[in-house]
């Protein structure tokens, strides 16, 4: 879908009509192109105290063909930054917050377009201590409120590390390289928590799915199709999976990627068995599933009748269920491996709620519920289980929404943009490739830090 304004505002006569009138102008934002290089500037990695965590991002940096340089209260920057990376894990007095902010406040300074701001803490829930608890829960509001202030397609973003995972270089290594490449262009605002885990990082970590096989549903188009391309893109055979009526328009998706089609009703009670005997039939075990298939059938609460109500949680959230269990289950074939990855597509309005969607909002409520508790269940077998919430993002179906409704979804963010779909696929990518092993039980949100369902 077109965004006008932005097209408008960022080009020729509408430009400097923009500009002479001091009228916002959503930037346009850097996504990922292959063989695209992690940063177009050096990256300022900087540490607190004596965090261990800023030496391994360091080498992350580089070792990621990107620059690094120190950073410091004292340090001058002769041009521009693409990104700053903070290691604040040790800052443990509200002292340490002005180390903090006398590090990150010149590096902010000195960012240029789409430049990224890391921030790496400590896990509040594991600390004992109060006043650390309080200055580490403070990283958060510092890394949000940043991201308000950034321009020019800026995002800032906060990794929660476990205090048995800081320092490791290769539990750090996937999720720092996410947040500072173009793939996280629509990611901001958000917190994220890294545990301990056994990783296995991929030979080449820009297509870190070779040999693999992931299932998409709802792939046929929009997001899911967006979704499938990434995966395609990074080396996995993708099974595509939509509904019948939807025939067409996913074996052209299929085509396109060099994957499997399969028609299939997802609340049939056979699905998950269909599944699992689709990808029996090119490898042992499933890699990878994302649950993206979903309806709406919005109407106010006291109009919603039995039929639209089921309808929804059946489709969003009940079949996933019944196809994890099969997929789950070690002795099927074709099922779900150990060390395999389930993604689920939640939504904003799962967070804030949405007038006339108490039944959608239900159901991916419900997926955030069931990402978190499955994925504490899961972790003995080294499956990791997490979700995204996408805000607005540029569909078929917000091309729908009314004009004025439409207008605010899109300006709303830090980002003042919506999101395409393509944003929500390196997400899911993201989440479900080998580094990410420390990262389950979460919700992603990919909003461009909306004000909407905050």
């Amino acid at each position: 879908m077109t965004d006008t304004y932005s097209q408008l505002v960022n080009n020729g006569m509408g430009k400097t009509v923009a500009t002479r009138l001091g009228l916002p102008r959503p930037a346009t934002l850097r996504r990922y192109e292959q063989g695209q290089s992690l940063l177009e500037a050096p990256a300022a990695v900087g540490t607190v105290a004596d965090g261990t965590s800023g030496q391994a991002a360091r080498g992350i940096v580089v070792a990621s063909g990107a620059e690094a340089v120190d950073a410091t209260p004292e340090t001058t920057y002769a041009g521009k930054l693409g990104a700053v990376v903070l290691d604040a894990t040790a800052a443990a007095t509200i002292d340490d917050l002005e180390q903090l902010r006398a590090i990150l406040a010149p590096a902010v300074k000195a960012l240029g377009k789409n430049g990224r701001v890391v921030i790496l803490g400590t896990t509040p829930a594991e600390i004992d201590d109060v006043e650390r608890a309080a200055v580490q829960q403070g990283l958060e509001g510092i890394m949000r409120s940043i991201g308000k202030e950034l321009r020019a397609g800026g995002t800032a973003n906060l990794l929660w590390l476990d205090g048995d995972a800081q320092g490791d270089a290769a539990l750090l290594a996937a999720p720092l390289r996410f947040l500072l490449s173009s793939r996280s262009a629509y990611v901001s605002g958000q917190p994220l928590r890294v545990r301990s885990a056994q990783v296995s990082e991929a030979d080449d970590w820009t297509r870190p799915y070779v040999g693999q096989t992931v299932v998409v549903t709802g792939a046929a188009r929009g997001i899911g199709a967006a979704i499938a391309k990434v995966y395609a893109r990074a080396g996995a055979h993708v099974i595509a999976v939509d509904i019948p009526a939807a025939g067409e328009a996913l074996a052209t998706v299929a085509n396109e990627i060099g994957g499997t089609a399969l028609q299939l009703d997802i609340t049939a009670a056979d699905a998950g068995r269909r599944i699992a005997d689709a990808v029996a039939q090119r490898a042992e075990a499933l890699d990878v599933i994302v649950h993206n298939a979903g309806i709406t059938r919005d109407k106010l609460f006291v109009n919603t009748d039995a039929d639209r109500w089921g309808s929804v949680l059946d489709v969003n959230l009940r079949a996933e269920m019944r196809i994890d269990d099969v997929l789950l289950d070690p002795s099927v074939k074709g099922g779900l491996r150990d060390g395999g990855r389930i993604v689920s597509v939640a939504s904003t309005s799962g967070i804030g709620g949405n007038r006339g969607q108490a039944n959608y909002a239900a159901s991916k409520a419900g997926v955030m519920g069931m990402v978190r508790r499955l994925g504490e269940q899961l972790r003995d077998r080294q499956i990791t289980v997490n979700a995204v919430a996408p805000g607005f993002i540029e569909t078929e179906m917000t091309s729908k929404i009314p004009f004025a409704t439409r207008e605010v979804g899109r300006r709303i963010n830090s980002l003042m943009q919506g999101g395409q779909p393509v944003d929500v696929g390196e997400t899911i990518a993201f989440l479900s490739e080998p580094g990410s092993a420390g990262v389950t039980g979460q919700v992603l949100r990919v909003c461009g830090q909306s004000q909407l369902g905050a």
